[in-house]
Formats: C-alpha cells, structure tokens, sequence
C-alpha cells in the first residue's frame, strides 16, 4: 500500500526545490502552486465522473455520444474543456509560440504560463463559485518551471491511491506554506489537529455552520469529512457560510472547499469584516459556528460595532477618549453565541488570557456562564500553531445541553497531552483526539461511543477483523491494559537488532532497499506501541467507561463552583495539578553528577580555548 504521508512529503519537496531554483517568493508561489494542485483535483475527477456516464452513453450512426457540461453538473462534478484538461498542459510541445495555439476569442497563446493562466480561465467559466478566485499569474514562471511542476503533480500514484488522497496533498501544501507565508491579518491556517477536536467534540450532522474568520476554510473541510464519514453527504446536509475579510485567504478558502468537493458561501473584503457586519444576516439562526479568529485585536470601533449587533451580553471595555476597544476578544466570543439558533452548538479557539480576563470582560463571562450554554473549555499547551508559540483555548456552547449538564461545565486540561512533531511543533495524534473527544462523550453521558473506542482499539491491537464479543472486551479492558504495550515493545526492540544485522550484512548495491524495507516495519511496530500507550492512557483513567473528574486532565464544574472561582473559565483552576510520578532517581545523586559533568566540560573548555589562543599568537 502507498505511503500517503511519504508521497505528500516527496512532492512537497520536488514543488519546493523548484521554488529555491527560482527567483520567486514563498508568497509569489504559494497560491499559483496550489492552484495547479486544483486543477490536478478536478481532472481526476472529471475523468472519473466521465467514465460513469460513458458507461450507459447511448450512440448514434456506430458512435458513443460526447459528454456535455450538463452531464457533469448532474453529478455535482466540474466540467473540463480539452484546453483545461491537465494532460493537455502536461502534454503541450516544449515551444509553445511555434505550435500555433489560440483562445476561443482568437488571441495568441505564445509561453506555457499563458496556457495555463487560459486553462484557469476556462475552469472559471464552469463553476459560478470560483468566478474570479483562481490565480492567472502563471507568466511569472519560466516554462521550464512551469512545465516541471505540472510533471511533478502528474504522480501516477495519485490517481493510484485515489479517494481525497489530493484533498490531503492540499491540505500538507497548505500548512508547509503557512510557515512561510505570512498574510496581513495573521494566520491564515489553523492546524487540523484543532480543527479535528473542535469538529470532533460538535459533531455536526446538518443545518447551517458559520465561520465568520475563515482563513483558508478548514472548518468547512473537516466538517465535511466528519459529515461524510458518518455516511451522509456534506453538500445535501451542510450549508456553509464564511465571511474573511482578506481576499487572498479567502480565495485559498474557496479553492480548499472546491478540491474537496465542498459547496459554500465565502465573502470577502470590507463588507467581510465581523466587527461591523454580519454578512448574511445570521444571527440567531446557526447551527454550528465555528472559528479561529485573531487574537487580541485592538482599535475596534466601538460605535459602528455596537451598530453591527450580535451582542447580548454588551460591548467590551471601551477607551473612553478613542472610543475604541481595546481587546476584542469578547466581540468574538459575543458573535459565537449571537450566531447560534436555541439548539446551536459552537466550538472556537481563544487566546488563553481570555478565559480570566478582567473588568468588563469577566462581567461579560459571567452573563455567559449564567445561561448555562458553556459546555467544554478545554486548555491547549504551546506550539500548536505553526506562526505562534503561546498556548490558546477551546471553547464550546451548546444551547441544547442535556438536563443533568445545564449547570455544569466540563473542564480539560490537555497542555500536556500531545505529540512532539518538532522542535517548534506538537499536535494531536488520531488516538489523541479521540481520547479528548471520549471524555466528552462520557460527561454528555454517551457510554456506547467510548465503548465504540474501546472496541477500535482493540481490533487494531489485537488484529481482530470479526466483530469482539462483549466478553473478550470486558477482559481486555480489565486485565489487558498493559498487555499490549508490554508486548510490542519487546517486538520492537527486537526488529531493532534484527535489522542493525540485517543492513550491516546486506550488499553494498542492495543496501538502500534492505533499509527502506526494516524502516517500515519498524515503523509498524513503532505505531502499534503508541496505539497502546494512548489505550492505556484511556483505560487507566475511566475503564469501561465511567466518567470520573481525574486530578490534573478534567472536571466537571457546576455553575455555583465557577462562581467561588470568580467566573475564571481556565481549566487549570479547576482540574488542579496532578501528582508527579516518582521515576526512580535520587535527586541529591544526580545533581553531583551533573556539577561533575560541568566541570569536566568547563575545565575542557578552558584547554581549548589556551589552544585557540596560542594558534591566534602564531598567526599574528
């Protein structure tokens, strides 16, 4: 089975090769390149949809019928003239001005970028949604550029893999570039792992959702993953509405929603900006809201935001001078709420400061907290976000609690709970998430889908295909928590020297492969191990499925509680800290061996630098 991890990995690094080869920016290159992988998107597609209907095409006079634009929108698929095919990009002669290609009005086509800026064009033409939107900036390449990077995303092994497999490849181009490209109201990429956890902990299934500071549209896409992974289909069952009020993020939106076959509404420019418009006239209509918006913005006017509605619960501390707020982060967390219908749900990141922000803030927090709409608060450790360092927050209402949870609130505490990714990166692993999303599960009450983890778990642990029987899952939560990790980590350790003898006694020309061959099971292994870290991780803490508050992760606060606490709504104040595990090393002893260790390296230090002198002396 393909890597998909590995081939979004070699074509990001061939795309980015060219980039350094060339004289363009991150900037410059960004949207053109993701574009192409759009058009690569679509064709698949088209080809695909075209061979459904050529399959009961009727003919005439001995000859098959040609699809038309009709046959395609019928099947909610994008239409293709031959120019904006991809393989006829791919396929076009080396010197484009001698082959004699025109557009449809007749104009010369004399380099590739002019090709491709009409194939976009084209593309344009058959869908009303990306009117405008796609970039015609291709004449900045050199051809041979060009015409590299369409090889490079002509991968057979695309079409090989098939399923969303480019709708991922965008998503990893995205947030490589993310780090690179910064756009000038901030991040215009917010991570999937947060993404995941807060489309996870709504789980929608129908109705309109919001995203009023849409960046590049990962809400939308990882709502319709979750929508069409419970079997259903997200355009039929999902109506998006997104407002982002700088157009180059917006049009990275529409485009993220296009190559993942997603329909929606995006404005953008003045008219986009949440402080003073509401956009399509939402409020209180929502279902879900959901959103990464800016942090911390200042100099909001407070006039013309107080004239854009959508706050219940007042306006923000104003300077009485400027007539400006000064954080608007309540105008966010207000339009959240104001958004949502009398059974919305809404789930947003926040800045950490805002969860015991004073003054009017906290007098806003407590109007909040008395509706008894807060559902989760979830605190998010450091460098989750791939332009910032700081920790944030997950917030989340829901107007349609259960009744046992109107008064109360689930805290989580999760700053320490993730995956290292890098040295400036962590995020949540697939485990992760659905462990943080199985404490929800137990708070609202919903035992079977934790038991539905449970039995995840273990078909993959225990490499059960048929279904488990409630006994063996009984056993295996009980007395089997630690069997699993116990048992894979000796294999692992033992693949580990088998393949230190293996590559050390493999020819010289078979060497690579042999290597190529034991990273892969060792990363099998490797995989298995944390997939039973993280179930006894779960296991350990809540069993067959009894929620419990658990020092240090989670709480479940009434609203009496949060109240004592001065409407604080940080987790930390009250999960408390857990206790730190004893691991085994005497303090006192290590300390010595460490000042030991210093002065070795100190008294080193000092030799070599008497030998950089005297070498400095010689040379003068």
């Amino acid at each position: 089975m393909t890597n998909i991890k590995k081939l979004e990995a070699e074509l990001w690094e061939s795309a980015d090769l060219l980039r350094q080869g060339s004289k363009l920016t991150s900037s410059q290159y960004c949207m053109p390149v993701l574009a192409l992988l759009f058009l690569r998107y679509a064709y698949s597609r088209f080809k695909m949809v075209e061979a459904e209907i050529l399959q009961n095409r009727p003919s005439r006079g001995g000859r098959v019928m040609p699809v038309e634009p009709s046959d395609f929108a019928a099947k909610s698929a994008l239409y293709l003239p031959r120019e904006a095919q991809y393989d006829y990009l791919v396929n076009l002669p080396e010197n484009i001005a001698d082959a004699g290609l025109k557009t449809k009005d007749g104009q010369d086509i004399n380099s590739l970028g002019e090709a491709v800026n009409y194939a976009m064009q084209l593309v344009e033409s058959q869908s009303e949604q990306l009117t405008g939107i796609l970039p015609k900036s291709y004449t900045i390449f050199a051809d041979d550029l060009l015409s590299d990077l369409l090889r490079i995303f002509n991968n057979k092994t695309i079409d090989e893999v098939g399923g969303d497999v480019i709708g991922r490849i965008y998503e990893y181009f995205l947030s490589k570039f993310a780090k690179a490209v910064a756009s000038d109201d901030g991040v215009f990429f917010t991570p999937k792992s947060l993404v995941k956890m807060l489309v996870n902990v709504l789980e929608p299934t129908s109705g309109i959702m919001l995203d009023p500071a849409c960046g590049s549209g990962g809400m939308f896409v990882q709502t319709g993953d979750f929508v069409n992974h419970a079997g259903m289909n997200a355009n039929t069952q999902m109506t998006f509405y997104g407002q982002e009020k700088v157009e180059y993020n917006a049009q990275l939106c529409l485009m993220n929603m296009a190559v993942h076959g997603l329909n929606g509404k995006i404005v953008s420019g003045d008219e986009a900006n949440s402080f003073y418009h509401d956009a399509y006239n939402l409020e209180g209509k929502c279902d879900y809201v959901m959103a990464n918006p800016p942090f911390n913005v200042d100099k909001v006017k407070s006039e013309s935001a107080w004239a854009a509605g959508r706050l219940p619960f007042g306006l923000p501390g104003i300077n009485a001078k400027s007539k400006e707020i000064g954080n608007a982060n309540y105008l966010w967390i207000s339009y959240f709420y104001a958004y949502l219908n009398d059974h919305g749900r809404a789930g947003f990141v926040m800045a950490s400061s805002a969860t015991d922000s004073a003054n009017k803030d906290r007098d806003i927090r407590e109007k909040l907290v008395r509706t008894g709409d807060v559902d989760v608060m979830m605190s998010v450790g450091n460098n989750f976000f791939y332009t910032l360092s700081l920790p944030c927050s997950l917030w989340f209402f829901d107007k349609a609690k259960r009744a046992e949870n109107r008064d109360k609130v689930l805290f989580i505490d999760a700053r320490n709970y993730y995956t290292v990714v890098d040295r400036t990166l962590n995020e949540w692993t697939e485990w992760q998430l659905r462990n943080l999303q199985a404490i929800v599960h137990l708070y609202r009450g919903e035992k079977g889908k934790y038991q539905s983890l449970i039995r995840d778990y273990i078909e993959v642990l225990d490499n059960v295909s048929a279904s488990l029987t409630p006994e063996r899952l009984e056993e295996v939560i009980k007395t089997g928590e630690r069997e699993f990790s116990t048992r894979f980590t000796a294999i692992l350790e033992q693949e580990k020297k088998q393949a230190k003898e293996a590559i050390a006694t493999a020819a010289r020309k078979e060497k690579k492969q042999v290597e190529a061959e034991w990273k892969e099971t060792i990363e099998h292994w490797e995989d298995l191990v944390e997939t039973a870290r993280q179930f006894e991780w779960l296991t350990e803490k809540f069993g067959e499925g009894e929620y419990k508050d658990v020092l240090g992760l989670c709480k479940i606060a009434t609203i009496q509680e949060i109240e004592g606490k001065n409407y604080s709504l940080t987790p930390g104040a009250y999960v408390g800290v857990a206790e730190a595990e004893d691991d085994g090393v005497d303090f006192h002893e290590r300390m010595n061996e460490i000042h030991a260790e210093l002065k070795r390296l100190n008294e080193e230090a000092n030799v070599l630098m008497g030998e950089i002198l005297k070498g400095w002396e010689e040379v003068k």
